[in-house]
C-alpha cells in the first residue's frame, strides 16, 4: 500500500515532544498521523502502538470504550522508555464504520446488541479496518522490528503479514467499568483479544 511522507513537525504533549509526521494513503487519499518519540531508524524492538482513530473516546473520553486511555497510556509509555511510535490511522472509526455509523450501532447497543451485532444489524461489517498503511508507515520510518501495543491479534497478523517482526506482543489493559464491561467482553469473546479473566461473566 503505497503512503508517502507529506510534512513532518514537532509536537509538544503532556508527556514530553514528539515528531508528528503526516502521510497520505495515495490510493485512497486518508491521511494518518503518526508520532515518533527518539531515533527509530533500523531499531530493533521499537516500542509501537498502531492507533484506531476514535473520536468519541480519543477527544471526548466516551466511557463505551477503551480507546482514549489506550491512546494516552501508550504514549506515556514510549515516552518512559524514550522511544517508540503511535501510529494514529484515520478511518477507523467505529472499526471502520464511520462516525455517524458507530453512532447508529451505539443506539443498538442501548438496546442490548453487543457491538459486534449491532454492525451486523445495519449491514455493516462487524469490523472493517485494513492495517495495511500502518505497515506501510513504519516501513517509511525504517522500523522492521517491534514489540506491539495491543491487546487485538489481528494488528499482530497484519504486521507479520507485511513482513514487520513483530517480537512481542505488549497487553495495553485499562479500567474495566460499568460502561465498558460489554464492550470489552465482546472484543474478548468475539475476537480473541488478550484481556484479563476478570470479564469472564458469571
Amino acid at each position: 500500500m503505497p503512503v508517502r511522507r507529506v510534512v513532518e513537525t514537532v509536537l509538544p504533549t503532556d508527556v514530553g515532544e514528539f515528531r508528528a509526521l503526516g502521510h497520505r494513503d495515495e490510493a485512497t487519499g486518508q491521511e494518518h498521523l503518526t508520532l515518533v518519540r527518539g531515533d527509530v531508524a533500523g531499531g530493533v524492538d521499537v516500542l509501537v502502538r498502531l492507533h484506531s482513530e476514535c473520536l468519541t473516546g480519543d477527544a471526548f473520553a466516551s466511557a463505551r470504550c477503551d480507546c482514549g486511555p489506550q491512546l494516552r497510556a501508550s504514549l506515556g509509555r514510549i515516552a518512559e522508555e524514550g522511544a517508540g511510535v503511535v501510529v494514529y490511522l484515520r478511518g477507523h472509526e467505529g472499526r471502520g464504520i464511520g462516525l455517524v455509523d458507530k453512532l447508529r450501532a451505539y443506539a443498538l447497543q442501548d438496546l442490548g446488541a453487543d457491538t459486534v451485532d449491532a454492525n451486523l444489524r445495519l449491514g455493516l461489517p462487524a469490523d472493517a479496518r485494513d492495517y495495511g498503511a500502518g505497515a506501510a508507515i513504519l516501513a517509511d520510518l525504517e522500523v522492521s522490528s517491534v514489540r506491539l501495543l495491543t491487546n487485538n491479534p489481528d494488528k499482530v497478523r497484519a504486521l507479520t503479514d507485511a513482513g514487520i517482526d513483530v517480537r512481542e506482543q505488549v497487553p495495553l489493559l485499562t479500567r474495566v467499568t460499568q460502561h465498558n464491561v460489554v464492550y470489552l467482553r465482546t472484543k474478548q469473546e468475539r475476537f480473541g483479544h488478550t484481556l484479563p479473566d476478570v470479564l469472564a461473566p458469571g
